[in-house]
């Protein structure tokens, strides 16, 4: 029996598949879902001996490469004793047989997370270490070593950028619900403005935000990157420049920026000091052309928001009414990316 909605987990179905193929997992077992986690479904699986998170694919029709639960399974565990902290990753099941679709399951990794950039509860100080901590993994995802983790093959050659503007001009066009003209007009200017491929490889993370990390309980030690989803081999500034995309926006859990705040006074980092920083990690002379990149975030972002809508209205959402407050962030985030055409850092 499969699951017919993404709101619940099928337990009769999914424990005794767990207990064959995970060692030490066993029943009874009880699912929480996060509330976090539009794309794919995540919950919290707990039994007597431990708890475990399983994320799968959303039911029903899929636009093509979406939701590849299976590639964030397999760089996980690739990264494993890796400078990139990851959770343990038990299994994969891709035979949607068992609970309707994709899923993998790995350990709960117990840590802070923070929900905006801005870390209200902490001091000032605390703030500048957090952000410290946040470009070394950042620094760290992108020096690792493709041969030594067996990620050659994680990504296709070429310019990076070529492929994921036509891959996403492609999703947005297949899940757009109305007309924006300031995104029809940042994809012609992506179009025209492409840099050439400057032989830059690495891994990328696709969506790299303080969000999507975990943090020990004491200290900035960052325990766990999350969400792999749109992670590929690519460019490294893309996963750069979206860190300084967040920052721009709104204060608010909805916003997630620190736009208005005072930085220096917070013990935030401004975005020089975060490029700069970075590319002192990695021995970079400096960055040009940034606005390009931060551009694209902000293209790259209002495509993914555009999925998250459309999947919203089609009533398959794991969150319907999050999900349309996050549609609603389409036109800001095509907007925001027009006037970063201006960035000349």
């Amino acid at each position: 029996m499969s699951d017919k909605t993404a709101n619940t987990l099928n337990l009769a179905a999914v424990t005794p598949w767990l207990e064959r193929h995970i060692d030490g997992f066993s029943g009874p077992a009880r699912a929480e879902q996060f509330a976090s986690g539009q794309s794919n479904p995540t919950f919290r699986l707990i039994t007597p001996q431990k708890t475990f998170v399983l994320r799968r694919k959303p039911p029903g029709m899929l636009l093509k490469s979406a939701h590849a639960v299976e590639r964030e399974f397999k760089v996980q565990k690739a990264l494993a004793g890796s400078d990139v902290p990851v959770a343990k990753m038990h299994v994969l099941c891709e035979d949607p047989s068992v609970i309707g679709s994709a899923f993998y399951v790995m350990d709960e990794v117990d840590g802070r997370n923070f929900k905006t950039p801005f870390m209200a509860d902490l001091t000032p100080e605390a703030r500048g270490q957090i952000i410290g901590e946040t470009n070394r993994v950042l620094a760290a995802i992108h020096d690792v070593d493709l041969v030594a983790t067996g990620l050659t093959d994680y990504g296709p050659e070429g310019n990076y950028y070529r492929r994921q503007v036509d891959r996403w001009s492609k999703q947005y066009r297949a899940s757009e619900t109305e007309h924006i003209a300031a995104m029809d007009a940042l994809i012609d200017w992506l179009d025209n403005n492409m840099p050439e491929d400057d032989g830059q490889r690495s891994l990328v993370h696709g969506d790299y935000r303080i969000d999507n990390m975990l943090f020990a309980k004491q200290g900035p030690a960052c325990v766990a990157m999350l969400d792999w989803e749109l992670s590929t081999l690519g460019h490294p500034y893309a996963d750069l420049a979206a860190v300084i995309m967040q920052w721009a926006m709104p204060q608010g859990d909805e916003g997630r920026g620190l736009a208005g705040v005072d930085r220096q006074a917070q013990g935030l980092w401004s975005d020089t000091q975060f490029i700069d920083a970075y590319c002192a990690r990695r021995s970079l002379a400096g960055i040009e052309n940034f606005g390009f990149y931060l551009a694209f975030c902000n293209f790259r972002m209002a495509g993914i928001l555009q999925g998250v809508k459309k999947r919203a209205l089609d009533g398959n959402a794991s969150n319907p009414e999050q999900a349309l407050k996050l549609g609603d962030y389409v036109v800001t985030f095509a907007e925001s990316g027009l006037a970063a055409t201006l960035n000349k850092h």
